[in-house]
């Protein structure tokens, strides 16, 4: 996929800076797993799944470096890998001198991606170490291997700063805020072609100026000059120069370091010496360690006093966020469901309560209500996640999938910050990921069809999740050449299934979910078996969701995905039927009415249909269904409940409307076991059990 944007700082147009956050704390966890994981490695009989773990812990924050574009990260992390490949193929033996050297990797990693964070410190030389992990991986003894680059805890107050070439000096150059940073690159790479301006080094951005590039620059140009020159890429609004400044303290060509109390070292809001000025950053508030009191910076260290720090010291990988296992959080819903059950007990049984009387009482409850209202959607947010975790792997995916098919294909994701249960979540990527190369295989054509067509030879694939009501839509829609209906005609023909030539535009799109299904010519590992549609379909309906499929032929086609936003409470109509009580997914219900016997007709037999409005549906009567027991020997039911699943509809006849309410899921197949009919149940507030309807079988049984 040539024409695709890769670019690691704006991805097809994505700022990719918003998830800088969560790709260190992932990269500091799997640091620290991978150091524990070496530390506890037996060289004797390293055990393969041990090996495997170290590997992964390298290959995830390999792939995130370079996604973002971290290339001293990225290049330590792939030799490192090539390293642990080895051992995990049994190509080399671990030996001591490879924890070592892995061990002293991970340090500086440690020190990379502190200073990428934005917490200072000079570039890692990491030249000894690569050396030393080519040379393992060789099967050659490592050099001496000298103390690690471990990121600092503490810094000292006034580090001796670099002295400039005579005749120039040092300046801080920052560029922005900027829309597209890779203006800033061009403005770097015009400095270094310049013979005689000088020199530039990047610095680590601020966090509070994200689309801000700093640079450092040891020049003897003016700055009217330099101006002149700049605007070429960039407005001047967009470049400030200031005194270059190292640890809070100016540097002076002349004088070396401004005492701590000189005014110019406090002029730039940030940029002071001390902690509580306006605007200045935490990241270099540090309080200078005994140790760094030592040896060649110890006069200069004894001549200023520390800076204390206020918040967390700036060497180590913060973490704005606490990471929970699944088992915790699944634990905490259903102590809250528990709650919720019980809350609704408390307000059944005081419906009799005379609310003069009881006031506090009822006061009481009614804030309860609220409280564990409130609580419920709390926790309920808590395994809410964006689907941007979902939409993030197939840039990747469908750049690979497209070069290897020869096809120039783009892709636009919508939405990435709706959010979806993470349960949902790890069971939807799947589906996902087969409508995609689906869309990348059958839909877009190849360049030269699409300009023959008149179209441009880069083929659009759209992903987009929206929330609508109670449920999340995810669409996969593309611009190619849609579905031909008398290809899907004739290939269910062959197939042996019955597809009429009258047969509607939407039940002839669901004919690709038939099992092994396929409208391609030939097999490729890529697609032609016939399998995916249908474990696509089965997968989302096994998830309470829906699929969509609309086409047009020559324009391209959309597949809409519909899900409940959470599997652990749905929003349901209770149904009375004899003395029992079932639960059907509000979401399904269409309509209720009243029933009369002449509106009943019977087909076949024995099946059962009902007219509504010119059109008849199958009936299901769930005290046949379900066996209900009858102690009322001349009650007839006369509601019926028309519900939807699978592309048709059926009529539940039912006693009573019992009214609409949220319920809290339970599983009923680990509890007790599968039943037909049934996908669930839950806890009524008088304490009794209710069924929950599995609508989409109920269907199914129509059919059948």
């Amino acid at each position: 996929m040539a024409e695709m944007n890769t670019d690691n700082s704006q991805s097809a147009g994505i700022d990719l800076s918003q998830f800088y956050q969560v790709f260190f704390e992932e990269a500091g966890e799997n640091l620290d797993n991978m150091e524990q994981l070496l530390l506890g490695l037996d060289i004797t009989q390293a055990d393969d799944e041990e090996l495997n773990a170290i590997f992964r812990c390298a290959h995830s924050i390999k792939g995130g470096a370079a996604t973002f574009g971290f290339s001293d990260v990225a290049e330590l992390t792939h030799q490192m890998e090539t390293l642990l490949d080895k051992l995990r193929r049994h190509e080399l033996a671990p030996n001591a001198s490879m924890v070592d050297v892995l061990l002293a990797s991970g340090d500086a990693l440690k020190a990379q991606l502190a200073r990428h964070q934005g917490n200072g410190g000079d570039a890692i030389d990491t030249t000894e170490l690569l050396f030393n992990v080519r040379a393992l991986v060789a099967g050659e003894a490592p050099v001496a291997i000298a103390a690690a680059p471990v990121a600092p805890a503490v810094q000292v107050a006034a580090p001796v700063a670099a002295t400039p070439a005579k005749g120039k000096r040092l300046v801080e150059l920052r560029v922005g805020p900027l829309s597209n940073l890779s203006q800033a690159d061009e403005l770097r790479d015009l400095f270094k072609e310049i013979e005689g301006l000088g020199t530039i080094e990047d610095l680590p951005s601020l966090p509070e100026q994200p689309n801000t590039r700093r640079f450092k620059l040891e020049t003897a140009s003016a700055e009217s000059d330099l101006l002149d020159l700049f605007t070429f890429h960039v407005s001047r609004e967009e470049v400030v120069f200031m005194p270059w400044t190292e640890g809070g303290v100016e540097v002076d060509p002349d004088k070396g370091l401004f005492e701590a109390g000189s005014a110019a070292a406090h002029e730039e809001p940030g940029y002071g010496f001390f902690d509580n000025a306006p605007g200045a950053p935490t990241a270099g508030a540090v309080t200078a360690s005994s140790a760094s009191a030592e040896g060649s910076s110890a006069s200069s260290a004894a001549a200023k006093p520390a800076v204390k720090a206020d918040k967390p010291a700036a060497g180590g990988l913060e973490s704005s966020t606490i990471r929970v296992s699944v088992e915790k959080v699944d634990q905490l819903i259903n102590l809250v469901g528990e709650l919720v059950i019980t809350q609704a007990m408390l307000a059944q049984n005081s419906r009799g309560l005379d609310p003069v009387l009881y006031q506090q009482l009822m006061s009481g409850l009614t804030d309860l209500d609220r409280n564990t209202r409130d609580l419920q959607e709390a926790v309920m947010s808590i395994r809410m996640i964006p689907m941007s975790t979902v939409f993030s792997r197939f840039p990747r995916m469908l750049r690979d999938l497209a070069n290897k098919l020869g096809k120039k294909v783009e892709l636009v994701m919508q939405g990435e910050s709706t959010e979806l249960d993470k349960g949902l979540v790890e069971k939807i990527t799947d589906p996902l990921t087969h409508l995609v190369r689906n869309s990348c295989d059958h839909g877009v054509e190849m360049p030269a069809d699409r300009l023959a067509k008149g179209k441009p030879e880069v083929g659009t694939i759209t992903l987009a999740a929206s929330h609508q009501g109670g449920s999340i839509v995810i669409e996969v829609r593309d611009d190619g050449r849609g579905l031909n209906r008398e290809k899907l005609i004739s290939k269910a023909r062959e197939k042996g299934i019955d597809a009429p030539d009258t047969m509607s535009d939407t039940d002839c799109w669901n004919l690709i979910f038939a099992p092994g299904f396929s409208t391609a010519d030939e097999v490729t590992d890529v697609s032609g078996r016939g399998v995916g549609m249908d474990v696509v379909k089965r997968n989302i309906t096994s998830l309470g969701g829906t699929v969509e499929i609309d086409s047009a032929e020559g324009y391209g086609m959309r597949v809409s995905v519909r899900l409940p936003l959470t599997l652990a409470i749905m929003d349901g109509m209770s149904v009375g039927v004899g003395e029992e009580v079932y639960i059907l997914p509000l979401s399904s219900v269409v309509e209720s009415f009243q029933v009369n016997e002449e509106m009943v007709k019977t087909i076949g037999g024995s099946g059962r249909v009902v007219e509504v409005r010119e059109e008849y549906m199958p009936v299901i009567e769930l005290e046949k269904v379900f066996g209900v027991p009858r102690f009322d020997w001349e009650h007839t039911s006369g509601i019926m409940v028309v519900v939807e699943a699978d592309g048709g509809r059926v009529a539940l006849l039912v006693d009573e409307l019992l009214g609409q309410q949220q319920v809290v899921v339970k599983n009923l197949e680990s509890n007790y076991r599968k039943v037909n009919d049934v996908s669930g149940a839950t806890i009524m507030g008088d304490g009794r059990v209710a069924l929950i309807l599995d609508v989409g079988s109920l269907v199914r049984r129509s059919r059948h």
